[in-house]
């Protein structure tokens, strides 16, 4: 499977971004990681095929992430940003919890203060 990810860039605190990421086919499991700098990759949204979503604590309430199964692609709609939410945003896909993971190239979100 090839991820192709699309969106980001730099917006101010409180504004809105959106990412999208495109699969070459389809997959139970798409969603988003991101990495701050110095920081470890962390789970940002997950969403079945199905249309079932988890989202990090930190990201409850202002992040939306949605499917569109007949393009295999997810969306994800950030609102509220904040400057901690800067990062390098990876796209990924998985098959089940056992299989191996397929990452999109990176795409950075930058939010000034």
């Amino acid at each position: 499977v090839q991820l192709q990810a699309s969106g980001g860039g730099l917006v101010q605190a409180g504004g809105s971004l959106r990412v999208s990421c495109a699969a070459s086919s389809s997959i139970f499991y798409m969603g988003w990681y991101r990495q701050a700098p110095g920081g470890q990759r962390e789970l940002v949204a997950t969403a079945t095929r199905g249309g079932i979503t988890n989202y990090a604590d930190s990201v409850k309430g202002r992040f939306t992430l949605s499917r569109d199964n007949a393009v295999n692609t997810v969306f994800l709609q950030m609102n509220s940003l904040k400057p901690e939410d800067t990062a390098i945003y990876y796209c990924y896909a998985r098959s089940n919890n056992y299989s191996p993971t397929y990452w999109g190239q990176g795409t950075l979100v930058t939010v000034s203060s």
